[in-house]
């Protein structure tokens, strides 16, 4: 009843100003956020890595992070079994990279499976992830346990990495095969003899 007088006195030009101005600020509280600045496990103060207020960590204390990181949202970062991220990564959007599988040890245990400590569960999987300097991993892509991801290294979006990942590879699909190579990718911008002398700057050190 009160909501029918408020239509029939308040001009459409404004009950529809007033929807849109509820609209902005709803979207502006519930949209995902980019954070500046990363605090690692050693208290080192990373200023140039970019994290998505809303990316899962999991055992976050296993999880070593470097300098010039991107992390994009909703994406899932498992440290069961330790997790290392080089310089200059970028993690797409909904990404999974996850160090431990319960995949046979559910079975195991079935009703108990809460009632043993993730160290003593036997089948349960635990295998560190590292992921070297200036990947890119894109979009709903998942790393699996115990994979190492080469410095300079490619993931395309969607793919399921079950395997190593060698230096400048690019790998695609699921599961995951290389495709490519980034150095061949690179080599037409290298024509800049500034761009040529920041690329292989990195590669240095």
């Amino acid at each position: 009843m009160i909501r029918r007088l408020i239509r029939a006195v308040t001009p459409k030009s404004l009950r529809r100003s007033i929807r849109l101005k509820m609209y902005s600020i709803i979207r502006k509280l519930k949209a995902p956020r980019m954070i500046w600045g990363y605090l690692d496990t050693n208290d080192n103060w990373h200023e140039k890595t970019r994290i998505s207020d809303t990316v899962f960590f999991y055992h976050e204390e296993n999880v070593k992070i470097s300098n010039k990181v991107f992390i994009w949202h909703f994406t899932i970062v498992d440290g069961t079994g330790g997790i290392e991220i080089g310089e200059g990564t970028q993690i797409g959007a909904w990404v999974g990279i996850f160090t431990h599988s319960s995949h046979v040890s559910i079975r195991l245990y079935g009703h108990h499976y809460h009632e043993i400590d993730e160290s003593d569960k036997k089948g349960y999987l635990i295998k560190p992830v590292k992921i070297g300097k200036f990947v890119f991993i894109g979009s709903r892509s998942m790393i699996s346990p115990g994979v190492e991801v080469g410095d300079g290294a490619l993931i395309s979006a969607g793919s399921f990495v079950t395997k190593n990942v060698e230096p400048f590879q690019i790998i695609s699909g699921n599961p995951a095969i290389v495709v490519g190579d980034t150095r061949k990718l690179d080599r037409r911008y290298l024509k800049d003899s500034l761009i040529k002398s920041w690329y292989e700057e990195w590669q240095k050190n």
